[in-house]
């Protein structure tokens, strides 16, 4: 579910100044992808402490979580 709203912001490129439509929705899959990356965190913090998984699995929504803060941050859709 995350990947696909990471895939969706960064296909998501205003087609010029004055498709402020296209930047809005890339912020919300943006919002979504943060929220989904901190409940998958959370999830497999829990998992973790149950000893069902290895401590390497925080890497999954670390990078979920490092790719949607670069596209809110840097690699955001200009108008």
């Amino acid at each position: 579910m995350t990947a696909v709203q990471l895939d969706g912001e960064y296909m998501a490129n205003p087609a010029g100044p004055w498709d402020s439509e296209t930047v809005a929705h890339s912020d919300i899959a943006s919002g979504l992808a943060l929220a989904l990356s901190v409940i998958t965190t959370m999830l497999t913090w829990v998992f973790i402490k149950a000893e069902w998984l290895r401590t390497w699995w925080y890497t999954i929504p670390a990078a979920f979580t490092a790719a949607t803060l670069l596209r809110l941050t840097l690699l955001a859709p200009e108008l």
